[in-house]
């Protein structure tokens, strides 16, 4: 979750539950969908692979099921298994009105047992049911078959500067398109953009009526909230508005971008072969397979490392911590940019002994060049009862990332803070890079290099 591009998505605007409109006309178009990577039905080699040869006959699927739902030692045990949607997959009319406008469509990433399916996008790995609805909430099991309903229907978008994501070394003062659409895989109590991440998506969009496809032009006129409900951005719009917005970047981001994967998969290949370049702004829960494969046309990331303890990340956000360090791991062995959020909450993750060692890990694994973040925390959702982040505390947190060896940190969502966005050089310590908040206000580099003795920043700084 972005934590410094906070969504105003009013729930109280969603589409009402009816569908006694008229359905869409004939012919919505269609994306073009890449072939599979891969079979989805549970061979005997990947019955090898997790474990099952010897639990048919007798016992049959519901052994293998029962197993699956203990868990296997990857994904959730069976006191998280409840934490998915049962039998809240859409159906009827509202399902075959969804299909036609292109808005689901079969997932990338899972294994079929039987008619249930195995999600395998990210840790939690949902077992699911026919009618069954994944933990994200943009995921369900329909007769068999795993389907995202989150594609070529966000719920928001804009342009924002490339320092609200936040990234400041990549691409400096540039505009960048966003995209979400509702979903997330976490339960954050400190989210700040629950009403968009703790929404399904037929609660933000209704297809019934007529399509509006958002173009260009059209994205450039006021849309009723009764259009917005039923506006449709394949991934070639998404593209062409971003050129036509003069945008060298797209994000994906302010919910979970994972939990709209194929949708933000396609977009980003379709933007590659334009020119045009893919930041996903993310919590980095996510399996390996799947980032490796979005890696391919990849640009840049800012991944919210929410804490370095387990237990508070289960606590404070229903996850776990090693996927998301096994993913700052994989951007780096695959050369994307990333830059790591740190969001300090009090009581939680304010701990600086904490924070010194999560510093001692990033230097040891991915080294001293990524830009850590630590972001003011503002009481937000589930966490209203709790202060902001005491100013001295950032300081204090930033004083020991620096003396860890760390070479770019930042402090954000702060004001009349001294250089707390200022970039300074790892060689003669001069600003490079000065900013207030999303504005750079001065720059002396040149080719990527400090102007005052030469030493290269590391980041991303040409188009």
């Amino acid at each position: 979750m972005d934590p410094e591009a906070r969504e105003n998505v009013d729930p109280a605007a969603a589409p009402p539950a009816d569908l006694t409109r008229d359905a869409p006309p004939e012919g919505t178009p269609q994306p073009a969908r890449e072939g599979r990577l891969h079979d989805k039905t549970l061979t005997r080699r990947r019955a090898l692979k997790y474990g099952l040869v010897g639990l048919a006959g007798a016992a049959g699927a519901g052994a293998v099921l029962h197993w699956l739902i203990r868990g296997n030692g990857e994904g959730l045990g069976a006191s998280e298994v409840a934490h998915i949607f049962r039998g809240d997959a859409p159906d009827g009319k509202l399902w075959e009105l969804w299909k036609k406008r292109g808005w689901a469509v079969e997932a990338r990433h899972y294994v079929k047992i039987g008619q249930s399916v195995k999600c395998r996008l990210c840790p939690n790995e949902c077992l699911l049911r026919p009618g069954d609805r994944g933990r994200c909430r943009t995921r369900a099991n329909k007769d068999g078959t795993l389907y995202s309903l989150a594609y070529g229907n966000p719920s928001t978008f804009g342009v924002d500067p490339i320092e609200k994501k936040p990234l400041y070394h990549f691409i400096p003062g540039t505009r960048i398109f966003s995209i979400a659409t509702p979903g997330c895989g976490f339960r954050c109590l400190n989210c700040q953009n629950w009403d968009l991440s703790q929404r399904k998506p037929e609660e933000l969009k209704d297809p019934r009526g007529e399509e509006v496809r958002l173009t260009p032009e059209r994205s450039q006129q006021g849309l009723t909230n009764e259009q917005k409900w039923r506006s449709s951005m394949f991934p070639q719009d998404v593209v062409a508005v971003a050129g036509y917005e003069r945008c060298p970047s797209i994000a994906y981001t302010y919910s979970e971008p994972t939990a709209f994967y194929e949708y933000m998969y396609d977009t980003s290949k379709a933007a590659r072969e334009k020119g045009i370049k893919n930041v996903w702004v993310t919590c980095g829960y996510i399996r390996e397979k799947p980032l490796v494969e979005l890696c391919r046309y990849l640009d840049a990331a800012n991944v919210d490392l929410k804490s370095f303890d387990d237990e508070i990340y289960r606590k404070l956000n229903s996850g776990k911590l090693q996927p998301i360090l096994d993913t700052l791991k994989t951007l780096h062995r695959q050369g994307v940019w990333f830059e790591v959020t740190n969001l300090v909450v009090p009581t939680y993750t304010d701990d600086l002994d904490m924070i010194r060692r999560m510093c001692g890990w990033l230097l040891e694994n991915v080294g001293p060049d990524y830009p850590l973040h630590f972001s003011r925390f503002h009481p937000q959702h589930k966490l209203r009862h709790l202060p902001g982040t005491p100013v001295g505390v950032l300081q204090e947190a930033r004083s020991i990332a620096l003396a860890a060896g760390l070479r770019y940190v930042y402090i954000g969502n702060v004001r009349d803070v001294a250089d707390a966005n200022t970039t300074f050089c790892p060689g003669c310590k001069k600003p490079v890079i000065e900013r207030d908040v999303y504005s750079v206000l001065a720059v002396n580099m040149a080719d990527g290099k400090c102007r005052s003795c030469g030493t290269a920043i590391a980041g991303v700084w040409s188009v």
